[in-house]
């Protein structure tokens, strides 16, 4: 096991993997931006660095400096979390090329999956249903209107170089298609530095499911099941859960199956979220991996009793799957997770600022991750996530009613949060049915105007 893990990362993540190592006996190292000063990742690491300025790309993004960091602390290993330099490929082959291993993938395997249309193709040549779609890069807004007609109106163009919504437009005519072409091209250069485009069928209203997977370095794959995660807006995930109510067990199985087939074919390695999307008729079709831990990752946690942090150290040694997991993981019960964001809850402007009251909920059932705390200072310069609530059952009616109590035990004071936004979709009635779709937010605050 290793001895000492440097975390490239800050907030809740980083000291959820601070967390974990404690827990195996392994020291930790923190590195920090001169806005996180004072935060508890800080705090509760074995040592911590000074990496540079508040601004990401002067510190958390930096890595010239992660890596000097590493180096200073004498480090066996980083671990990347979620977000920041996760899927950055360049960076797995810096901390290859200084012996430090990266917990996660390799980097050829991150740089497939990671660029949409080549992990797509590669879904697709191992068989996993994707949507109708464009064969590679999009060069051209004439290039893209002959694959709109040829797979037909509605079509989507997506970055592929990024995610979260960026570089991506729905196109549902030839008339409006150059236009959108063109500031989709831009919005993903600007964001990603590429603004290589792809097309695909659009499914008018999905549901967003993906499957949580887990990969040794001897080419085993497993399975952990599926989370759903269609209540979003703008592309942002605001609540997940696990299982989802419209995959059955037989489809789940399927879906593992074939993962594992097409997974270990590829090469994969660590943790890994495959996401899909499920039309109307339940049929599910790939549209991008992530090679790395999720943010929702402690549902799946609830529901199989699996650390997938410390399943990722484990698997960094070089320990097989067969000894960190069983392999048939049952499902029990049902868990959900709320992301309690700084922002205002009906205008979605960032509120950074310093908390004056903050507490926690608690008792059975529910588990919250958070790296805040009373006077502590939301920094105006990162994500505004500041903790994740979830809650777990025996079924979907007890979990949802733990978190019902458990949003209205949650005090933050001093800055505007997501939780009043939370309280109400908890009793919404489509959103207690269970019988909603990626446009579920739309509809819903449509119907919050009409009250």
């Amino acid at each position: 096991m290793f001895h000492k893990v440097l975390i490239a990362n800050r907030g809740e993540i980083a000291l959820r993997v601070i967390c974990a190592c404690k827990e195996m006996g392994i020291r930790t190292v923190a590195v920090y931006s001169e806005a996180d000063r004072h935060s508890l990742h800080v705090r509760f690491a074995d040592e911590a660095i000074c990496i540079g300025p508040p601004r990401s790309a002067e510190s958390y993004l930096n890595v010239p400096a992660v890596i000097s960091a590493a180096e200073i602390a004498d480090v066996d290993a980083i671990h990347p979390g979620y977000g920041l330099l996760s899927e950055n490929a360049n960076f797995a082959e810096v901390c290859r090329a200084s012996n430090i291993k990266f917990i996660g993938p390799p980097p050829d395997v991150t740089r497939l999956m990671g660029e949409k249309e080549k992990a797509r193709q590669a879904m697709k040549h191992a068989k996993v249903p994707i949507l109708p779609g464009s064969d590679g890069v999009i060069q051209s807004d004439g290039e893209a209107l002959e694959w709109a007609r040829s797979v037909g109106f509605p079509v989507i163009l997506k970055a592929s170089a990024g995610g979260g919504g960026r570089g991506m437009r729905v196109i549902r005519s030839a008339e409006e298609l150059p236009a959108l072409f063109h500031a989709a091209h831009t919005e993903a250069m600007n964001a990603f530095g590429n603004g290589d485009l792809y097309m695909e069928k659009f499914i008018e209203q999905p549901r967003h499911i993906e499957f949580q997977v887990l990969a040794d370095e001897h080419g085993t794959v497993l399975s952990l099941g599926e989370r759903e995660c269609s209540i979003q807006r703008r592309h942002q995930k605001l609540i997940e859960e696990a299982p989802s109510l419209q995959v059955t067990p037989k489809l789940r199985e399927e879906i593992g199956r074939t993962l594992k087939k097409s997974l270990e074919h590829v090469g994969y390695q660590n943790a890994g979220t495959v996401e899909f999307l499920m039309d109307e008729d339940g049929k599910l079709y790939f549209i991008e991996m992530n090679t790395r831990i999720q943010v929702e990752h402690p549902v799946t946690e609830f529901v199989t009793g699996i650390d997938l942090v410390k399943a990722q150290l484990r698997i960094a040694c070089g320990e097989k799957l067969s000894s960190i997991v069983p392999e048939h993981v049952p499902i029990k019960g049902h868990a959900i997770e709320c992301r309690i964001n700084a922002e205002h809850p009906e205008k979605f402007t960032p509120s950074a600022g310093k908390i004056t009251a903050f507490n926690v909920p608690g008792g059975n059932g529910v588990r919250v991750d958070t790296a805040q705390y009373s006077e502590g200072v939301v920094p105006p310069y990162y994500d505004s996530l500041i903790a994740k609530l979830i809650t777990h059952g025996h079924d979907r009616e007890e979990a949802m009613a733990r978190m019902r109590r458990a949003l209205g035990m949650f005090v933050v004071q001093g800055i505007h949060t997501t939780i009043p936004l939370h309280a109400k979709i908890f009793e919404d009635e489509e959103f207690k049915t269970g019988k909603f779709d990626t446009k579920f937010m739309e509809r819903f605050f449509e119907r919050q105007k009409s009250q």
